[in-house]
């Protein structure tokens, strides 16, 4: 019986013939393909450059700036800064007392050719910061009239920076529908010398 098994089991696996390869053994492990140079370490980064100036709060701005010297650093035509002002305008509320497009309310409108106080930059952002009751007292007078209910209440402690009033005043003036030679009034030293 011990010999019919080992038939069958003879059968069963075949002999490995003479001629025929014998397994190979594995392959070493190769080393990992070489990596490329590092790039070269950039410098390390320099420091950030100073605050720009349009990072004071307005009531700061007012405090550091002699009298007729704001000047808007944004002009009525950049459709990027317009439209950011009047999102401003909007968030902060002014159109409660001017109207939504500066066409006026219980406050004067912002698009005709009456400048209250005057039109130019420094007059205009000097107004909007301090209010006109402040403004009144640092010597600013009337020099236009309009159907005013209340006065401007003072905005440069709520306006988060000088920057941003600059595009709230962009979009002012670019919805103003005067004669152009009005649409930035007259400078504080031609309209009157006590101001």
């Amino acid at each position: 019986m011990r010999a019919l098994l080992g038939c069958i089991f003879l059968l069963a696996f075949p002999a490995l013939n003479a001629d025929e390869p014998k397994a190979q053994p594995p392959a070493p492990p190769q080393s990992p393909p070489a990596q490329p140079p590092a790039p070269p370490q950039s410098p390390p980064a320099q420091p950030p450059p100073p605050a720009p100036a349009n990072t004071l709060k307005p009531a700061d701005r007012v405090e550091a700036t002699p009298k007729g010297q704001l000047k808007n650093p944004y002009t009525d035509d950049n459709a990027a800064i317009v439209e950011a002002g009047h999102k401003l305008y909007m968030r902060y509320g002014c159109n409660g007392c001017h109207g939504g497009n500066g066409g006026g309310g219980i406050c004067p409108p912002l698009i005709n050719d009456a400048w209250v106080y005057g039109g130019d930059d420094d007059t205009l952002f000097r107004l909007v910061t301090l209010g006109s009751d402040v403004l009144q007292s640092k010597g600013y007078s009337r020099i236009a009239q309009e159907n005013v209910v209340a006065p401007m209440p003072p905005m440069g402690l709520i306006v988060a920076t000088d920057d941003e009033l600059w595009r709230i005043l962009a979009f002012v003036r670019s919805n103003f529908h005067g004669a152009p030679e009005n649409k930035f009034g007259q400078p504080p030293e031609a309209v009157s010398p006590n101001r």
